[in-house]
């Protein structure tokens, strides 16, 4: 009988790590540490953590991701983007264990005409975008087995974000100003961690050698954002069109200097997920079909 491996999980209780918790149940013990496990302020106490419990696998879910926030708190933003993913890659070389880490679409600054694909240049337009980028590099730097996925536009049901905030203004507002000249695929928190499950349970499946093959085989970024694409002030009204009773505001279509923010958005974020899909034979769901099922399960 294959002996079960050990997960290590970090952000449990982040959009994504939160849903990371259930996808993947069945593919290994999940040991899933957040903020009241774990400090990843302190990068001692990150390492001690992995070398207790000598986990076959790191799923880093735990990232700084208020984006204006951290144009004036960098030294955090950097902390907890580049470094924690530095020393948990540091800790997979050293157990000879693979890491499986997020990114984002803000490492790109937004001037393509098309979907980004993983070996267009990068070019972070701000704080946040160049901290994850700095995260990717380190986890490249260390050369330990990795999957890095980039995704964007996350949302879900809990923490902050961008349907949460939508349905608390259409709560009390009659119009509403959305922007409508930037570019990209609002991605459930779920449709992540279900499709890491999917590429993880493909791994799970071989042993030993097999599974160092398959991870040296495999290693490298990817991205995974849902299918589609729409624009911020479309993701609001479809939003809005899935709410049942109550309050739908009118949703105005601005530009994006009409809404200043402390930092730059790139005008596409758009991905492409062919990557993705030509490699583990995996596919999103398209973002509306992801949407209706989310607001199904509020």
């Amino acid at each position: 009988m294959r002996e079960q491996r050990t997960i290590l999980l970090t952000g449990a209780n982040g959009q994504v790590g939160f849903e990371l918790m259930r996808s993947l149940q069945g593919l290994g013990k999940v040991t899933a540490l957040d903020r009241a496990d774990l400090d990843l302020g302190d990068l001692d106490q990150v390492r001690r953590a992995v070398r207790e419990l000598k986990p076959n696998l790191i799923v880093n879910a735990a990232a700084y991701t208020a984006v204006d926030f951290a144009e004036t708190d960098v030294s955090v933003a950097m902390l907890l983007n580049a470094d924690v993913p530095a020393v948990l890659a540091e800790e997979a070389a050293r157990l000879g264990i693979p890491l499986i880490h997020y990114s984002t679409d803000y490492v790109f600054d937004g001037t393509k005409d098309v979907a980004y694909v993983e070996d267009d240049a990068t070019n972070p337009q701000n704080v946040y975008g160049q901290s994850k980028f700095a995260g990717e590099q380190a986890i490249a730097a260390v050369g330990c087995a990795h999957l890095i996925f980039r995704t964007s536009w996350v949302y879900g049901t809990r923490g902050k974000n961008f349907l949460l905030t939508m349905l608390r203004l259409g709560a009390s507002r009659e119009e509403i100003n959305v922007v409508v000249d930037q570019l990209g695929a609002p991605t459930w928190s779920n449709t992540i961690a279900t499709l890491t499950g999917n590429v993880l349970s493909q791994a799970i499946m071989h042993e030993n050698d097999a599974w160092a093959e398959w991870w040296g085989g495999n290693s490298g970024v990817y991205h995974l954002t849902a299918s589609g694409v729409t624009s911020w002030h479309g993701f609001a009204e479809a939003i809005f069109a899935l709410t049942e009773g109550g309050r739908k505001p009118v949703v105005h279509p601005i530009p994006a200097s009409s809404y200043p923010t402390q930092a730059k958005r790139p005008a596409n974020s758009r991905l492409s997920n062919d990557k993705l899909e030509n490699t583990f034979g995996v596919r999103a769901p398209d973002w509306r079909d992801a949407l209706r099922l989310c607001m199904a399960s509020r």
